[in-house]
């Protein structure tokens, strides 16, 4: 199965300890939405798309790339790393959900976890989160990433 993971991960690599995880389950590569080829994602039978919480929404570089996808089909989900836990009313994933399926994907699941996190009020007391991703939550990315397998 071929897979690609499409991670944005800029401030501390929180993000991408956890893509690396899914990839290494997966037999995924990891590139930045910078670095993805929309044709090579075409060829994926299953492409991740991932990226730290900004402001509540994933970050503004994979929002752009999953804009620009053209239409398409394929197996896709979507995971986020955040300082702060997810509202149920208030997805981080959903509006990255909601693009790709527009674009024709199927989003099979939804992964989030807790992570580093040092946007400005917290960096007064050191940030949030200081060890995470644990290796609880690694664990948990990569029970999620075995699901996706089958």
């Amino acid at each position: 199965m071929k897979t690609i993971i499409v991670c944005a991960s800029v401030s501390h690599g929180n993000t991408r300890r956890v893509a690396d995880v899914m990839a290494g389950v997966l037999g995924a590569e990891v590139v930045s939405p910078e670095q993805a080829d929309p044709a090579r994602l075409a060829e994926a039978d299953l492409v991740g798309f991932g990226s730290g919480v900004f402001y509540g929404r994933l970050h503004r570089s994979l929002i752009d790339f999953v804009e620009a996808l053209p239409a398409g089909r394929g197996r896709a989900f979507v995971f986020a790393t955040s300082g702060l836990p997810e509202a149920p009313w208030a997805s981080y994933a959903r509006p990255v959900t909601r693009l790709l399926e527009a674009r024709g994907f199927a989003v099979e699941a939804t992964f989030g976890c807790r992570a580093f996190d040092t946007w400005a009020p917290f960096a007064l007391v050191g940030g949030l989160n200081k060890q995470r991703p644990n290796p609880s939550d690694l664990a948990a990315a990569r029970t999620f990433a075995e699901g996706l397998r089958g």
